[in-house]
């Protein structure tokens, strides 16, 4: 999106204003996923003599349902001097994070103001910022993702070579170019895919947000009635969006299917008839229990994941991000925990106002896994 300075906006959906040349940089570049493969063997074998002896050490990875708090955690984490991430400024190129970067260096420097994001949250941004842009390379060499309600799950016996060489090569290079020693990624969508990711990476810590499902689905309604105002004004932001793989909101929406495709069919359809709530209620009570049965049956997984409920770090910031970064096995850090106490606290932006009914279906499509993480039907 774009990062003009919030005095140009005149209203919400203006933030969803994509600059023309990103736009054109970006079609050019998805609409040919070949091309940017061929591109990223090309910088490899640049490069390859910088990152080949770098080890990929406890990589992490941020991942739930979106408006979980996800972002909060990723910047907080980020933070610290051992942690490497993707950036915006990464963006359109991902694929070949070491040539661009060269290239934005080599560009005449201009004042950034930090504007806050399209998603009306709170959260002040530059080109500096961590992003998730993880999402793109897998959709490169997966292409049904995000397509139709088609099973996004992988599993430990999952096996794709040539991805697996592609992306611990990208890792790399980015904590080549950035000059850590471990990797961070916000990837909500890797939920269904935490099993797979550790095992190709044994000593991969996972960070799981996650909210009470009443609090939870007032944002997620809010956020999509914004995002489709956003690219309904700027139909440009439509193909940004999907460039970057961002689904979960928008007139692209596409239930996230954690094997079960007769439960996203019926998220969808409660979508289109208008019953938002009880949809996202159901995606909530998917995603969530799909995750803890995936844990609850594999005790390394169960290991390797730290869930976070926002209500709990919002009260205690101090203490929980000190266990998060005991998890991810970080080194504390007063800073980032200073920023926790200043940063995190209940949404101040929204109040959840649903009718009679609407209050039953969330409770009714969530009640056993909101139990299983120890939330009452209040939130």
């Amino acid at each position: 999106m774009s990062n003009a300075a919030s005095s140009s906006v005149s209203s919400p959906a203006d933030k969803f204003a994509v600059t023309p040349w990103m736009d054109r940089l970006g079609r050019i570049l998805y609409e040919r996923p070949k091309l940017m493969q061929s591109l990223a063997k090309m910088e490899t074998r640049l490069f390859e003599d910088c990152f080949d002896d770098i080890p990929v050490t406890a990589p992490v990875w941020v991942s739930g349902l979106a408006r979980s708090g996800s972002t909060v955690l990723l910047e907080l984490l980020a933070g610290h001097p051992d942690i490497v991430t993707q950036r915006y400024r990464d963006f359109p190129p991902v694929f070949t994070p070491i040539l661009w970067n060269k290239f934005v260096d080599y560009m005449p420097g201009k004042q950034e103001v930090s504007t806050e994001r399209a998603h009306k949250d709170g959260i002040y941004v530059t080109s500096e910022s961590p992003e998730a842009f993880e999402e793109p390379v897998w959709m490169n060499f997966f292409p049904h993702l995000h397509k139709r309600l088609w099973d996004e799950t992988f599993t430990r016996e999952a096996s794709h070579p040539e991805f697996e060489a592609f992306l611990n090569a990208h890792i790399r290079k980015l904590l080549f170019l950035r000059e850590g020693m471990r990797y961070l990624a916000k990837a909500n969508y890797n939920v269904t895919r935490l099993e797979y990711l550790l095992k190709l990476f044994p000593d991969a810590r996972f960070v799981v947000p996650i909210r009470g499902p009443v609090w939870h689905v007032a944002p997620l309604m809010k956020q999509h009635r914004l995002f489709v105002q956003g690219e309904v004004e700027h139909p440009e932001a439509r193909a940004h969006l999907a460039h970057t793989g961002h689904f979960e909101f928008g007139l692209d929406r596409v239930p996230i299917n954690c094997g079960s495709e007769s439960v996203a069919a019926t998220v969808a359809e409660l979508w289109s008839e208008g019953r938002e709530a009880e949809g996202w209620a159901l995606q909530w009570a998917e995603v969530y229990g799909y995750v803890a049965e995936r844990c609850d049956m594999n005790p390394a997984l169960s290991e390797a994941v730290l869930f976070v409920r926002y209500e709990d770090i919002c009260e205690r910031p101090a203490e929980k991000m000190l266990r998060v970064l005991d998890h991810c096995r970080l080194g504390a850090s007063d800073e980032i925990i200073e920023q926790a106490r200043s940063r995190l606290h209940p949404p101040e932006y929204y109040e959840p106002h649903f009718t009679p009914d609407e209050l039953h279906a969330i409770r009714d499509r969530t009640a056993p896994v909101a139990h299983y993480f120890g939330y009452g039907p209040s939130d």
